[in-house]
């Protein structure tokens, strides 16, 4: 599952903790626990596999720009054949280039998205990681309160 809504919209149930129901609450955070590890670690290594794509972009788009790609390979990807524009721009000033670059910006995005998924369920990880201590102060409240 890769999809920020559904993932916080099942987080928002499941985070619930039924105060008449302790122990199972206690019982579930295994449940829990495995069912968000299992997504968190398949949407890290979507996360790693478009990190290592974007190095690829990075060095099809460098070698675009500086026209070393064939006319074969640029056909092939749908890229134009002068990037530039006819324009001679400065090494230190291709990075404004690649970084306005449409393919760049996507994959970016893309990036970005799936590590802000990554960065919740790992929130979510640690928030199940420490369930048991807001059980236990629940049960210490109603130790308190009862005048136990």
């Amino acid at each position: 599952m890769n999809n920020l809504e559904k993932i916080l919209e099942m987080w928002k149930e499941d985070s619930i903790i039924d105060e008449m129901k302790l122990d199972e609450s206690s019982r579930d955070s295994a449940k829990l626990h495995s069912k968000y590890l299992e997504i968190y670690s398949v949407n890290k290594m979507k996360l790693k596999k478009l990190e290592l794509d974007f190095k690829v972009i990075l060095r099809d788009k460098f070698m675009h720009y500086n026209g070393k790609l064939s006319k074969e390979v640029m056909d092939e990807k749908g890229w134009e054949y002068d990037p530039l524009n006819g324009l001679t721009v400065l090494k230190g000033d291709m990075d404004k280039w690649y970084n306005a670059d449409p393919i760049v910006q996507s994959h970016q995005a893309k990036m970005a998205y799936q590590k802000e998924l990554c960065d919740t369920l790992k929130e979510i990880m640690e928030n199940i990681k420490w369930r048991h201590q807001n059980i236990k102060n629940m049960i210490d409240w109603r130790r308190f309160t009862s005048g136990i």
